[in-house]
């Protein structure tokens, strides 16, 4: 007999319901989110034949958390259902579509019992996967954290404070620069940055942690705080200096987080198997191929062949076809953190890759915009990838780009 958990998790508690595979409820059980909680739930299952190796599969709506690594031992099995799916299935067993947890726990175990086919398991991944998983994202997410700080204080800085903006430019992080956030610790408002003297100016730079051409670059910020420009009314001004002081105090503490973030992605992927493959490939970087690897993984039979990879990522257009209607398009459902690091990998490789910028060529030559024609390079990119992963070789610049010899040899 073929039996099936499903199990709807909540905030401190769980539902679990065991069917066999007539679909008959073999048995229903609430438990607690903590360790004792998890050990009657494992009792169950192995009261009804979960064995190492003949493991019960489960069916949960997420995917992360500590219930998961409770279960995820061995070789078990485990279906993260998204719960916009299962709230379709719930529609075959009740018309009035209320929801219970006990019933919601049924509903995913006769997903496995039906549809199992149709999900995807968990993948099988290295723990060394999971951690740089983890940090990558994280990472991606300070970054994106400090860049939106960045963005207030810009916004900010252009109501009353434009010289500002003058002193410290976009390049290098503008804003985000230990300089510029020094500084302006110190000189928050037009006007007392327009005070400023020589030493303050130095020693706010040496602060920061500026060792070379420091009265140089002093004077220049002298001459720009001093110059004219348009000012509010005073308290008005000495208000939005002090709205700037907390932007930047968030600031300070943001940079060095997604920092250190950085460094620690850096540690735990350069250990990995797939690093020396991934970083074979142009215009992956470090930090580029760790999200690219924390979104793909290091379980090689989780993708049956590139276009499931390439579906995955969402590079693949997708066709719609009904009737005399065809439609071909973009895919929208796809793994948002991969396309982003997808668009910033083919970009880059324009400008190191001869085939790549042939590619990218032809595409816009055809009439494509510019982020369709980077999409389509992309999809080609990440199927040479899954390839190059799956036979354990590096990027080769020739054998990538065969087809286009020809434009290898004009870039050339």
């Amino acid at each position: 007999m073929t039996v099936f958990c499903g199990i709807d998790r909540a905030e401190d508690h769980h539902d679990v319901a065991l069917v066999d595979d007539a679909g008959q409820l073999l048995a229903k059980r609430r438990i607690t989110d903590d360790a004792p909680g998890y050990q009657p739930l494992l009792d169950l299952l192995a009261e009804h034949g979960d064995t190492a190796d003949e493991p019960i599969p489960v069916a949960i709506e997420t995917g992360r958390g500590l219930l998961v690594a409770a279960l995820n031992s061995g070789t078990r099995p485990i279906y993260a259902i998204n719960p916009l799916a299962a709230a379709r299935y719930r529609d075959r067993h009740s018309l009035s579509r209320k929801k219970s947890d006990p019933g919601n726990a049924l509903v995913l175990a006769n997903i496995l019992r039906t549809d199992r086919h149709a999900h995807r398991r968990l993948p099988a991944d290295s723990d060394l996967a999971h951690a740089i998983t983890v940090l990558a994202r994280a990472q991606q997410d300070a970054v994106w954290a400090r860049q939106q700080l960045v963005n207030q204080v810009r916004s900010l800085l252009r109501e009353y404070f434009p010289a500002a903006l003058d002193a410290f430019p976009g390049r290098q992080h503008g804003l985000a620069r230990p300089e510029a956030r020094g500084v302006l610790t110190v000189a928050p408002t037009p006007a007392r940055a327009a005070k400023l003297t020589m030493p303050q100016l130095r020693a706010a730079l040496k602060r920061a942690g500026r060792t070379r051409s420091i009265d140089a670059e002093a004077d220049r910020l002298r001459t720009v705080f001093r110059g004219g420009y348009a000012r509010q009314q005073q308290a008005i001004e000495d208000a939005m200096g002090h709205q700037l002081l907390t932007l930047v105090r968030q600031l300070d503490a943001a940079c060095p987080a997604a920092e250190d973030l950085t460094t620690a992605v850096e540690g735990h992927f350069r250990r990995h198997p797939d690093a020396e493959i991934l970083l074979s490939f142009p215009g992956l970087g470090v930090q580029l191929a760790a999200r690219a690897l924390a979104e793909i993984g290091d379980d090689r039979t989780r993708f049956a062949d590139a276009r499931a990879l390439k579906a995955y990522a969402g590079s693949a257009p997708i066709t719609r076809a009904s009737g005399k209607k065809r439609y071909v398009g973009r895919r929208f459902i796809k793994n948002d953190r991969l396309i982003t690091a997808g668009f910033l990998w083919a970009f880059s490789a324009l400008t190191v890759s001869s085939g790549a910028e042939a590619h990218y060529g032809r595409q816009r030559e055809r009439g494509d915009w510019h982020a369709r024609a980077q999409r389509l390079l992309f999809n080609r990119m990440i199927g040479q990838l899954y390839h190059c992963l799956q036979t354990r070789q590096l990027f080769d610049e020739q054998h990538a780009f065969t087809s286009s010899a020809a434009d290898l040899a004009v870039a050339a």
